[in-house]
């Protein structure tokens, strides 16, 4: 938990071979933080990993991850796109929050759930996605743009 939380001079992250998951606040508040990756090996990604992490623009979530946790890139204003892998079967509360820049994101048939709030504050967002999906019916539901996209 809050392993590098606060770490303003940090710029990158590489997350080494054999971590499975990113705790509790582990990178939440890196302020100068722009770009993330994330190896195969993840299969969660926790609570607030990434919160406020203001100038994180790119970040890949690999296949293996399972879920996006609660609150997890809230505060991302300078992220801009977000394809969620096929693994994904539920994405956290407010999970994406207040990423104001986010104008895409694939969300792939697998996700069955997608908590209350995950998307507020993202008033650019498109989410792609097959018709008929979770994603779809979310959506709909908060008045987000939508477009089709193939399984």
């Amino acid at each position: 938990w809050n392993t590098f939380y606060g770490c303003s001079n940090l710029t990158s992250v590489t997350i080494p071979e054999g971590v499975t998951e990113i705790g509790f606040k582990a990178f939440s508040g890196c302020s100068n933080l722009t770009s993330v990756t994330i190896p195969a090996g993840v299969t969660k990604i926790g609570e607030r990993a990434f919160q406020d992490c203001a100038n994180l623009t790119s970040v890949t979530i690999p296949e293996g991850v399972r879920e996006i946790g609660d609150h997890t890139f809230t505060g991302c204003k300078s992220l801009q796109s977000v394809t969620v892998p096929a693994g994904v079967k539920e994405i956290g509360w407010s999970a994406f929050d207040g990423c104001e820049n986010l104008t895409s994101v694939t969300i792939p048939k697998g996700v069955k759930k997608i908590e209350w709030s995950a998307f507020s504050g993202c008033t650019k967002l498109t989410i792609h996605a097959p018709a008929g999906s979770a994603a779809e019916q979310y959506a709909k539901k908060n008045d987000i743009r939508f477009e089709t996209a193939a399984e």
